[in-house]
């Protein structure tokens, strides 16, 4: 049966070829009567901020929830307190709700069902099918077996529950040091599935948890916490990325073997994977904390934090999500896609303004010094609602180091000398002299303009094959502008030794940058396009006398083709 045929209407994502197998499975679960409402959940450990990965769990189970009308919940797996920080959770809960979704009243923690989850565990152990075991991390690795030999027994894999009981409480107690003893549980070591040869169950840890103290010196482990969790909550579909699909008989066997309140199912989807990007909350961390970045935050960051600043909206990564769908195997998708998601978005919604990044000065000669004019500037071309703004006109002007060239190459159709071009909602101008410094460099063009021209059209109908952005300089507000480019050299970056692959012009400051009076009163965090440039938003590091923008994106697109765009 498809989802189209369970009666909840079309697919909301489309018919992406192997993406709406989840969806399929839940109409499936509602149409058979197995489940009577929906009940999801997104399960981050606060190790570390969320990544754009995450955003793809994010969206997919907060968007059952709502398609389906049911529920989903955001819970912490705050089982780790030696490496859990409030500054993550406080983080994890911004970026879910910049991503446009809320929780409600449904915010847990692991910690919440810490005592049921301990007194579970002794019902294992009274069952004999959990036993504490003295074993060094060591001696369990070794006995552990491989893909192609069993794993042996432990030693202490068969003592008496009365000893089992009493051990496993003194380590709750905090009796024993760190790493003395962990609780097992009971079940196979010469099954096929790694997971299932006697898995740890509790190990002791002696350090503050942020929620719960100094009260627990034990913590369960992930795969004992999370089916459980699930369980507890009423999950209908606890849905995780395909790494964890050999852990699915361990999660079934727990359910099976425990009294728990109801029976959830674990589906498994795959994780996202982008060019030139690494999404292992290990490299983040380490690249935080070796100072390769300048934060979580960082707009060269994969975070959403990360993202955010850099003036990406959450519809664009939310739209990215839609467009890749929801598939069984993994695969690599270009970041060009995510550009392209970003693009479509601020096409539609981003003002538009003049700034120049690369200032070389133009002094137009039959321009009356110490006069001025404004002219009307549109906001946005697509939008008339958007109105227009004045920009102010001068004698001296700047315009892109690039857009000038003393000796063009033929298909070079912007300024050089004897040519004329015209300036964005101004006039038509002809260089006519270069002027150049001591070592040779241009400094300075002196041009003409033709008044007649004014706004951009000739009265004789003559053409031009170039319009040119600028800023006026009496008028041009100073400004920083930072230039992010891919952190990584290789599309395919090395996660266990990354730093070789780091690009050393991932970030390029361009600190005399001039912008349009507009942008110097912007009092909003809503990213503008540049015109000829890009989509740029502001910085957090900006202030009224020192101007920061970030760029979100260029304006090239290589994505269009393959979407089919003109």
């Amino acid at each position: 049966m498809t989802y189209a045929d369970s009666g909840y209407g079309e697919r909301p994502y489309g018919d992406v070829p192997g993406g709406d197998f989840i969806r399929d499975i839940i109409a499936n679960d509602l149409k058979s009567g197995r489940i009577n409402s929906v009940v999801a959940r997104f399960p981050p450990e606060p190790n570390g901020y969320l990544h754009i990965g995450h955003a793809k769990s994010i969206c997919l189970n907060f968007g059952i929830a709502e398609e389906f009308s049911g529920r989903c919940h955001l819970r912490f797996d705050d089982t780790n307190p030696t490496r859990e920080e409030q500054e993550y959770i406080d983080a994890i809960e911004a970026d879910v709700r910049w991503l446009g979704f809320d929780w409600g009243k449904h915010l847990y923690h692991a910690s919440d069902y810490f005592e049921r989850l301990y007194g579970w565990a002794e019902d294992l152990i009274r069952k004999s099918l959990a036993y504490v075991d003295d074993q060094t991390q060591d001696e369990m690795r070794a006995a552990r077996g491989t893909l192609t030999e069993p794993g042996r027994n432990s030693p202490f894999r068969d003592r008496t529950v009365e000893e089992n009981l009493d051990l496993f409480r003194r380590m709750k107690s905090g009796e024993f040091p760190n790493g003395a003893r962990v609780l097992r549980a009971k079940i196979d070591m010469a099954s096929g599935n790694i997971n299932l040869r006697d898995p740890v169950l509790y190990r002791i840890l002696h350090a503050t948890h942020p929620r719960t103290g100094t009260a627990w010196s034990i913590y369960p482990s992930y795969d004992y916490a999370h089916g459980q969790s699930d369980a507890i909550e009423g999950v209908t579909h606890s849905i995780c990325t395909l790494e964890f699909e050999d852990h699915r008989p361990l999660y079934d066997w727990f359910l099976d073997h425990l009294p728990v309140p109801s029976r959830p199912r674990q589906y498994e989807f795959a994780r996202l994977n982008l060019t030139y990007t690494v999404l292992s909350k290990r490299v983040l961390t380490e690249l935080v904390r070796g100072g390769h970045v300048k934060g979580w935050d960082d707009p060269r960051m994969p975070t959403l934090a990360g993202l955010r600043r850099r003036g990406v909206p959450p519809s664009a990564i939310r739209d990215f999500i839609k467009r890749i769908g929801v598939a069984k195997a993994n695969s690599v998708v270009d970041a060009g896609v995510l550009d392209f998601s970003i693009r479509e978005v601020l096409n539609k919604t981003a003002l538009r303004r003049m700034a120049v990044l690369r200032p070389l000065k133009v002094v137009i000669e039959n321009y009356p010094e110490g006069q001025s004019e404004e002219l009307d500037a549109v906001n946005h071309p697509d939008d008339p609602a958007a109105g227009t703004r004045k920009v102010r006109f001068g004698r001296e002007l700047y315009i892109e180091q690039d857009d000038f060239m003393e000796n063009p190459p033929k298909k070079f159709f912007r300024l050089s000398p004897g040519t004329e071009v015209r300036l964005r909602y101004a006039y038509f101008i002809t260089c006519r002299e270069v002027v150049k410094n001591a070592a040779g460099e241009v400094i300075e063009l002196r041009c003409t303009y033709d008044p007649a021209t004014k706004g951009g059209n000739a009265p004789d109908g003559r053409k031009v094959k170039a319009t040119m952005h600028w800023v006026s300089a009496k008028h041009a507000v100073p400004a920083e502008i930072r230039l992010y480019n891919p952190l990584f050299n290789s599309a395919s970056p090395d996660a266990g030794n990354f730093a070789a692959d780091l690009n050393p012009n991932s970030l390029e400051v361009l600190a005399d940058a001039r912008v349009e009076p507009a942008l110097a009163g912007l009092n909003s965090a809503e990213p503008v396009q540049f015109e000829r440039q890009g989509y740029f938003a502001p910085d957090p590091d900006s202030t009224p006398d020192h101007l920061v923008f970030n760029r979100t994106v260029g304006l090239r697109d290589s994505f269009a083709k393959v979407v089919g765009k003109p």
